[in-house]
């Protein structure tokens, strides 16, 4: 409240002086007027401010606290009062006050009152406080952040801004801590911060935030010391003791978890080798060196990187800085690499229908032969013809070579002139549903392939010695399935796959075929896929429709009769192929684990049901079925307890837990 406004409440009478305030559903703009004439304030009411309150006193008041008082009910009710020219207050909706012009943060400010007020912030972003602040303003409240000042702006009651500008000022501290860096010559700056870490251990009751705090930079080798400047010294000192140049050549044995010993140097090698030109680059055109250079190109020729195979380990041997980066480029490498479990499905559905009908003819005498032979499938009217007096005469030992489907034959004579007849009828359907689900796992970046099928031979070539004896050339080449991968994880869960895939069959013998007929489909491909998705790589969708017509012209066109003058065949095809495929990663164990598990569980399901089933010969128990997955998770008894006759049971190992879907 400003000093206008409470000189005005002295006028108004004694402020000592007792009051007593009751009042039960009584209109708020009779309660204004009863403190305007009892403080002498002036209030210009907004339309808005409607209601009934309750306010009761059980002990008196002074009239000098009926203000504050009336401040504390206009808040219980949601309105406030905002201080105005020439000494008014107004009363309006709390949600309007922080619109209006309002009072600031004075000695004189009464707890209710809403005010405006601006908090400088020295040592922390002023934004930063905004979030921490806000859940303390109320609704009607505001706070903001200005940039420019890196202050606050709040517009709240006096109290709650008082409240807040106390948190501000014990957030709003300078900071203590200072830091400083040494850069090491000589040791390396993680082995160092690990040997000051296990010596520079708390001591009870000590105040952590002011101990002072060792960090590697392994990038520049450099140590930064954090904390206190008066307890940063001993550790200061420390660290100079451990930076010291070890004698001779420094030898490192690094025993590598992940990667394979002899890539890892040999790519060790080529860094040295490459910083020993780059070094020599720096030699001056009079034969000299410059400056470093002499030094840093005999170092560079003193290193010695070899590979330990039996150990998969990398050895070094050479000055301490360069054995320093070449461990620093080690630990970057040896990584557990990622893999990848690749699921194909290979689904094709076929479908093949063919028709035959056709009727040929055969007219000889004397005077001549006619012949209407139209030569399909190896039931022509000459094989009927060849054999036809064999069947009169009961003489004919083999059956004329006819085709498949209904074949019906006559041999008739009038007079000296004999007339064969011969009608072809057939209808042939086939189909096939084929799905194969081929997986293959393997590392990041390394290539893989499974092959499933029969190695079938193939007469590639045929010769005759002179004795007359043929031999044949037989060439064995796989029949079945391949799959060929390479992945390649890139940032985040997407995979980049090289897919090579073949899937081939022997194919049903095909008349005038020198040998077997393979049918093969092969696709390669790159492909980009996120983790666990499907993507579809290829298909192929084929529909033919070929009809054929033989006739004898003329009579074949003939409405009717032209049917026992003609030949029709007609065939239908129609293939539906494609091939799907989904990528997992597979980074940890657990879910390699859980994979393994689900695959392992389908096939012993699979086996469990083939021995179930009735109808076999050799009875159920001659069935081979899968142990338990839990069997192989357990541990066989001690050799100990065996050879002495007991058998104790198995110590079980816990399944690994589902990884999350």
């Amino acid at each position: 409240m400003s000093t206008a406004v409470h000189a005005q409440t002295q006028l108004a009478g004694d402020p000592e002086e007792e009051l007593v305030l009751n009042l039960r559903d009584a209109e708020i703009n009779g309660l204004i007027e009863i403190v305007s004439q009892e403080t002498g304030i002036n209030f210009i009411v907004d339309p808005r401010v409607r209601g009934q309150v309750n306010v009761v006193s059980g002990t008196p008041i002074k009239r000098g606290e009926l203000y504050d008082l009336f401040l504390g009910v206009l808040k219980s009710y949601g309105f406030a009062a905002v201080e105005g020219e020439q000494g008014t207050v107004r009363i309006l909706p709390e949600v309007q006050a922080k619109e209006n012009e309002v009072g600031s943060l004075a000695g004189s400010s009464r707890g209710d009152e809403v005010i405006t007020h601006v908090i400088g912030v020295k040592h922390i972003n002023a934004g930063q406080l905004v979030r921490i602040l806000r859940p303390l303003v109320p609704k009607g409240g505001h706070l903001a952040a200005a940039a420019e000042s890196n202050s606050l702006v709040i517009a709240d009651t006096a109290a709650n801004v008082r409240r807040i500008q106390g948190l501000i000022e014990r957030i709003d501290l300078e900071s203590m801590e200072d830091f400083e860096l040494i850069p090491l010559e000589h040791a390396s700056a993680l082995d160092v911060v690990r040997i000051v870490d296990s010596l520079d251990a708390p001591a009870a009751g000590e105040d952590f935030t002011k101990r002072a705090r060792a960090i590697a930079d392994q990038r520049t080798n450099t140590v930064i010391l954090r904390g206190d400047p008066s307890n940063r010294g001993s550790l200061r000192d420390i660290i100079r003791q451990l930076d010291m140049p070890a004698s001779g050549g420094a030898t490192q044995v690094h025993y590598l978890r992940y990667a394979n010993a002899e890539d890892v140097a040999e790519v060790l090698r080529g860094i040295a080798e490459g910083r020993e030109v780059e070094e020599n680059m720096t030699q001056s055109p009079d034969g000299g060196t410059s400056s470093g250079g002499s030094m840093m190109g005999s170092r560079q020729s003193a290193v010695r990187i070899q590979a330990h195979e039996s150990t998969n380990s990398v050895v070094i041997f050479g000055p301490a800085e360069l054995s320093r980066d070449m461990a620093s480029i080690i630990t970057q490498l040896d990584i557990r690499r990622a893999q990848v479990l690749v699921e194909a499905v290979i689904a094709e559905v076929s479908y093949d229908r063919a028709k035959e009908l056709g009727v040929q003819w055969g007219i000889g005498s004397d005077a001549g032969v006619g012949i209407i032979n139209f030569n399909r499938g190896g039931g022509g009217i000459l094989n009927l013809a060849a054999a036809g007096q064999g069947f009169l005469d009961g003489s004919v030992t083999t059956p004329p070579s006819l085709s498949d489907g209904l074949s019906f034959g006559s041999i008739g004579s009038i007079g000296s002139t004999q007339i064969a007849l011969l009608i072809n009828a057939l209808q042939a359907d086939s189909s096939s549903n084929i799905l194969s689900t081929p997986s293959l796992m393997t590392l990041d970046n390394e290539e893989a392939e499974i092959v499933v099928g029969q190695n079938v031979p193939f007469i590639v070539g045929r010769s005759v010695e002179s004795s007359g004896q043929a031999f044949d050339t037989i060439q064995r080449e796989d029949v079945g399935i391949m799959l060929k991968i390479k992945p390649q994880i890139n940032e985040g869960n997407a995979v980049r796959l090289e897919i090579e895939q073949e899937v081939s069959q022997i194919a049903q013998s095909v008349t005038g075929a020198a040998d077997l007929i393979t049918n093969t489909r092969t696709l390669k491909t790159h492909v980009m896929v996120d983790d666990n998705d499907l993507i579809v790589l290829g298909g192929l969708i084929d529909d033919q429709l070929v009809e054929t017509r033989d006739k004898v012209p003329l009579l074949g066109d003939i409405p009717g009769l032209g049917r026992l003058f003609r030949y029709d065949t007609a065939r239908m095809e129609k293939r539906n192929l494609m091939v799907f495929l989904r990528p997992v990663i597979i980074r940890d164990s657990a879910l390699s684990q859980d994979v393994t598990h689900s695959k392992y569980s389908y096939i012993r399901d699979q086996q469990v049901r083939e021995q179930n089933r009735e109808g076999g010969l050799l009875g159920p128990d001659s069935r081979p079925v899968l142990p338990d997955w839990n069997y192989l998770l357990s541990l066989p008894p001690p050799f100990e307890n065996a050879y002495s006759g007991a058998v104790p049971a198995r110590t079980s190992i816990p399944a690994p837990p589902p990884a999350a879907q």
